[in-house]
């Protein structure tokens, strides 16, 4: 009897694996929707002031950003350079992408919050009659209004998040997982401020629908190939919306926020970044 392995010995029939990419990128699909799913059940994330948690999240998020994300970005800057489009011509095109990022998400939020004018800002109040239900009807229809274009702005964002799990700026499985660690914590802040902001409404439908954005973006993903400008343009335009939404659960005071939690945050993971 041949010893397996042996020349001219039985063939051996290998075990198919698939890429280590093949496996990470729906597991951490599923990681960030179930984020949405089982953040209202972290009750010491409900702590006032703020959790700290929440903070070393933010801190987290934010770090990834500027340590990780914007230089590669920069260093993609040389294909925007060379492409023909009006961002060419502009001396810092990818941070003018980043900035478009910020202004955009800063809009979308300022637009969720104050409506169409300040009779659907207080309809759209963190914790209005109208998110219960037992306001009068125009205040309940703009509320629903707002509900939906936050919830859609967000969906799109979680949707983006998908994609780029698909098409990392990096290959390897190092930068797919330092990528999914900051994103389920930005997450997990995106959720307990949309769930503070609209209720039981957001635990009822709203969750579910940016967990169902995440495999949207995730299957876009896998049928769409992807340039490296196109690539370029994407995470910087991801970087501002990201900084937008952390500085806007940190900063307002009565947020209560953790300064030293949120420089754990930072601080911690930049140090990670810098040494893996």
């Amino acid at each position: 009897m041949w010893p397996q392995g042996v020349a001219g010995g039985p063939s051996i029939h290998a075990i198919a694996i698939p890429p280590l990419g093949d496996v990470l990128v729906p597991a951490f699909a599923l990681g960030l929707a179930l984020v949405h799913v089982v953040a209202d059940r972290l009750q010491f994330l409900e702590a006032s002031p703020r959790s700290r948690w929440l903070s070393i999240a933010g801190g987290v998020s934010v770090a990834y950003v500027f340590v990780h994300v914007l230089p590669r970005v920069g260093a993609a800057a040389e294909t925007i350079g060379e492409s023909e489009t009006i961002l060419a011509a502009l001396d810092y095109h990818v941070y003018v992408v980043t900035l478009v990022g910020f202004v955009g998400f800063y809009g979308l939020e300022r637009f969720a919050t104050v409506g169409f004018g300040s009779t659907f800002a207080r309809a759209g109040s963190i914790v209005g009659r109208a998110v219960d239900g037992s306001g009068p009807p125009t205040a309940r229809a703009a509320s629903t209004g707002v509900f939906w274009i936050h919830v859609g702005s967000f969906a799109a964002y979680n949707a983006l998040v998908g994609y780029l799990l698909v098409h990392p700026e990096e290959p390897g499985a190092a930068s797919l997982t330092f990528f999914f660690v900051a994103m389920a914590l930005h997450f997990l802040v995106n959720d307990v401020g949309l769930s503070e902001h609209h209720g039981r409404t957001y635990r009822g439908y709203g969750r579910w629908v940016l967990a169902a954005a995440v495999f949207v973006g995730v299957a876009v993903g896998y049928a769409t190939p992807v340039s490296e400008f196109t690539l370029a343009l994407l995470f910087a335009f991801l970087a501002g919306g990201v900084v937008l939404n952390v500085i806007k659960e940190e900063l307002p005071s009565e947020r209560q926020s953790r300064f030293w939690a949120f420089v754990v945050g930072a601080g911690g993971y930049s140090l990670l970044l810098l040494t893996v």
